[in-house]
């Protein structure tokens, strides 16, 4: 299945920390298809003021959302992240954001991710990698979403790739 995962990390060295978590999809059998560049963005809904690297991916793997979800809880706890619903600063952080056409709504897993259509450090580099995918529940394309947002927190690039 195809996927879009949002990397993003505010705590430590940050590019690093995306890169760790790159090698670790890839070494769980993974397979890379494109990355978008490399962000700076402010926090979004954060006490902190550390603000992020982000990056979006996309990913073919045999993994079922639950599945990944999994993995991705497992990865972020190797990695150091402290499991907790607040929002403080994180040194990793993955997010489905999209899953093939799949609409999961359940507590634990929200696909596509609730909050994707009104965030410009997911929408930016989702767009340059995947400007005409469509939303599968708002029907509408991710680039036209991008020229909707309403979100005016900073975005920067930092590496182009």
């Amino acid at each position: 299945m195809k996927y879009f995962l949002g990397l993003g990390s505010n705590s430590g060295d940050r590019g690093k920390n995306i890169e760790e978590a790159l090698t670790r999809m890839g070494r769980s059998g993974f397979q890379v298809k494109k990355k978008s560049s490399l962000y700076e963005t402010e926090p979004v809904g954060l006490s902190c003021k550390l603000w992020f690297y982000n990056q979006v991916v996309e990913i073919v793997s045999s993994l079922q959302p639950e599945e990944l979800l999994l993995w991705i809880k497992q990865t972020e706890h190797l990695m150091g992240r402290i499991a907790s619903n607040s929002l403080k600063p994180r040194v990793i952080d993955i997010d489905i954001l999209l899953a093939g056409d799949k609409v999961i709504r359940r507590e634990d897993l929200q696909i596509p991710h609730p909050r994707l259509a009104q965030r410009k450090f997911v929408l930016i580099p989702l767009s340059e990698l995947a400007p005409d995918v469509v939303h599968p529940v708002l029907h509408e394309k991710i680039h036209d979403l991008l020229l909707k947002s309403n979100d005016r927190s900073g975005v920067r690039i930092l590496k182009r790739l």
